[in-house]
């Protein structure tokens, strides 16, 4: 399965964003998921089996518990094949970029100006 046929479904992506913000047991995602998807424990768990088999996360036993966690290996992947068209969007996010710093700048001068 490719890394984008993975990250398409909507619960794959919500479970990354999960156990991006570290460490969390199959019961804690399943707990989230089901609330914000309505979909069955079996469902999860075979979300975090797709995610673990395809190399976007890791599991482990702690006692009675399953641990999983952020593997990087298939988004450095990912990465990588993105790598090739970040020339399109590069200039126009440091254009963006540039125009915030301005924004910001000017309200900055203008609030010291208000101060005086």
């Amino acid at each position: 399965m490719h890394a984008f046929d993975v990250l398409g479904d909507p619960v794959r992506r919500r479970i990354l964003e999960l156990l991006a913000e570290g460490e969390r047991s199959s019961g804690d995602v399943t707990e989230v998921i089901r609330a914000e998807f309505g979909i069955s424990q079996p469902a999860v768990s075979q979300h975090l089996r797709v995610l673990r088999d395809n190399g976007f996360a890791t599991v482990r036993p702690d006692g009675a518990r399953r641990l999983y966690a952020v593997d990087d290996t298939a988004l450095r992947e990912a990465d990588a094949w993105l790598g090739r068209f970040r020339r399109f969007w590069q200039p126009h996010l440091a254009a963006m970029a540039t125009e915030v710093a301005r924004g910001k700048r000017q309200r900055r001068l203008a609030s010291e100006g208000n101060e005086q």
